[in-house]
């Protein structure tokens, strides 16, 4: 942790708070998910050789990142020019991309949008190409035309209400150290207790309300009775606004490592943060039949689409393992990613 130093760039969009190991190097930059910051990267940073220089950036409305509002109706591109502009402010040109869960979407979006700037990308638990909620079948095909059962009315009020308290109990299932424990990671595994009250406090970070997290929605005829708005996190990975139907399009074509926990119960076929699924087990009442979101066949799907177009992917699955594989299982991360790094 001592060899890792924080600072905030000025870039021509906002000033951004990143997390490096040096100045010089190969730029490995890591992005981060929802509701968190760099800080879950602070214990991977260090484990990559000397010859690569390591960058986590907070996105906007993350940690210490500018809280600039989320324009929701453009997915994920607010977060993929920032980085866009963060590369350019450090003059870095061609860079590898490491993206968990939110993150994983920012990188395939960066990767669609510069190509030629991406060395390799490497997903961690990524959200679906086809976004987060309201899709059935590989091929993300929506549930209702409004994108209904996904957005920022599919958030937890509780959750959302502790978050923006400060919450730092574990009284509430629903409390951020709650959600960390038992979803973020695998149980019974808990990091170290100081890791645990720097990831907590990370969380604790993300601004709430309608232009960040979880963002707004708007009444719908569908099932649940909710659709996306168009403003903040939840809506920009609404699949109305973010879809990746082109990756395999690129050109050129970086290798893709997509690796991830086995046991992940946000990033899944029947994810647990999915209000079709959650339905389907009665703990959402009135579910009308609505298929749950097959989150990880649908990214495989993507990526057969890419290797089969020319594109090299490696899927690593790595069991007894939850969304946060990098911090549960950080040596088996580090041999898959230095392999698609030196590849």
């Amino acid at each position: 942790m001592s060899s890792i130093r924080t600072r905030r760039v000025p870039t021509d969009r906002l000033t951004v708070q990143i997390t490096e190991t040096r100045d010089e190097g190969e730029p490995v930059v890591f992005v981060h998910g929802n509701v968190s910051s760099s800080a879950f990267w602070h214990t991977t940073l260090p484990l990559l050789p000397d010859h690569y220089r390591a960058i986590a950036p907070d996105l906007r409305g993350f940690g210490g990142t500018d809280p600039l509002p989320i324009d929701a109706t453009r997915g994920l591109r607010d977060h993929s020019d920032d980085l866009a502009a963060l590369l350019t402010a450090l003059d870095v040109d061609r860079v590898h991309l490491v993206g968990w869960s939110l993150g994983g979407g920012v990188v395939m979006q960066y990767l669609c949008d510069h190509p030629a700037a991406v060395r390799s990308l490497t997903l961690v638990n990524p959200v679906s190409p086809y976004g987060f909620g309201g899709t059935h079948g590989v091929d993300g095909t929506l549930n209702s035309e409004d994108g209904a059962g996904s957005g920022g009315g599919t958030a937890n009020p509780e959750f959302v209400t502790r978050l923006a308290e400060g919450d730092r109990g574990e009284d509430s299932p629903t409390s951020p150290r709650s959600v960390l424990a038992a979803c973020y990671v695998k149980p019974p595994w808990r990091p170290e207790q100081e890791d645990e009250n720097t990831y907590v406090e990370s969380m604790l970070t993300t601004r709430t309300g309608d232009d960040h997290y979880p963002g707004d929605s708007v009444p719908s005829p569908a099932w649940p009775g909710l659709a996306p708005g168009t403003r903040g996190v939840l809506n920009c990975l609404s699949p109305v606004h973010f879809r990746i139907d082109a990756l395999h399009l690129v050109d050129p074509k970086p290798p893709v490592l997509w690796i991830r926990g086995e046991d992940d119960v946000i990033v899944s076929d029947t994810s647990m943060f999915d209000l079709a699924h959650l339905g389907s087990i009665g703990a959402v009442p009135g579910w009308d039949g609505t298929p749950a979101q097959p989150m990880v066949a649908q990214t495989r799907h993507v990526l057969d689409r890419y290797a089969a177009a020319g594109g090299t992917v490696r899927e690593v699955a790595v069991p007894d393992a939850g969304h946060a594989v990098h911090l549960e299982r950080p040596e088996e991360f580090r041999a898959a990613l230095l392999g698609i790094l030196s590849a």
